[in-house]
């Protein structure tokens, strides 16, 4: 059970990345809305 829970953990990518996101660029988490009104 525990081992399971760890894989799962280990394979989770994660939600933000290096990259910069402009504030009127789409946000990356695929909503549609910009940046600046989404996640930023």
């Amino acid at each position: 059970m525990v081992d399971e829970a760890t894989d799962m953990v280990s394979r989770a990518e994660p939600v933000r990345t290096a990259v910069k996101v402009g504030r009127n660029d789409p946000c990356p988490c695929g909503s549609g809305k910009k940046h600046k009104k989404c996640c930023g």
